[in-house]
């Protein structure tokens, strides 16, 4: 399979980038599955965090590094595609979204590092941002990430990061007095980056408006 690049070249779908962010999908079920091991399975795995915690911190940098290369290569080898501008943001969203889960879902052991109604928000964002591409699809058209969405996407990382560490704190059973700090500004980034995911919208929603006055579109 092939895709274009925008040059009129044909690159092959599966290029090194694709690739590399194929890997960064694969790995989102493999740090769900590792990051609830110890809930579901306390008997077997509740002591285990002397590989648990350091494994969720490696699958988490390899997969923003994998965010970075995929991005590198593609520019590098001349391999960008319409299928690669999908690709990675849909990659990022999956990713950040199976992370949010796995604190959600921790939080019916204990206090909740992210609300409910948070991770709702970014979920209707990606799908309204879903419904967008798939409108300009069908008029030809790419809508890649645009940098309202790569901003929202760096506080993303960072909010994740931000609760990792608050958990690694809580399961290591270290620096405890540090926690409630940790787990606030775990909380005040990621509201700033569902903010920013919100803007993010109205930009996409504004841009889709604007091509379709431009191409003379109608619905």
């Amino acid at each position: 399979m092939n895709s274009n690049n925008g040059s009129g070249n044909k690159t092959p779908v599966f290029n090194l980038a694709n690739k590399l962010t194929l890997f960064r999908i694969m790995l989102a079920p493999v740090f769900f599955i590792i990051y609830l091991l110890p809930r579901f399975y306390p008997s077997l795995f509740a002591a285990q965090t002397a590989w648990i915690i350091p494994a969720l911190w490696i699958i988490f940098i390899v997969s923003e590094l994998t965010d970075y290369f995929d991005g590198l290569a593609a520019r590098m080898l001349k391999q960008t595609s319409d299928f690669g501008k999908l690709f990675d943001p849909f990659a990022d969203t999956l990713v950040q979204i199976t992370c949010f889960l796995c604190f959600i879902i921790d939080g019916l052991w204990g206090d909740n590092i992210i609300p409910p109604i948070l991770l709702l928000l970014v979920i209707y964002r990606e799908f309204g941002i879903l419904f967008i591409r798939n409108l300009m699809l069908k008029k030809g058209i790419t809508l890649g990430a645009r940098m309202g969405g790569k901003i929202k996407t760096f506080a993303y990382i960072i909010a994740v990061g931000a609760a990792l560490l608050a958990v690694s704190l809580e399961r290591l059973a270290v620096y405890e007095s540090l926690l409630p700090y940790v787990k606030t500004g775990a909380l005040v980034i990621f509201i700033i980056s569902v903010v920013i995911a919100v803007l993010s919208f109205i930009d996409y929603l504004y841009i889709y408006q604007k091509t379709k006055k431009e191409l003379h579109i109608n619905d």
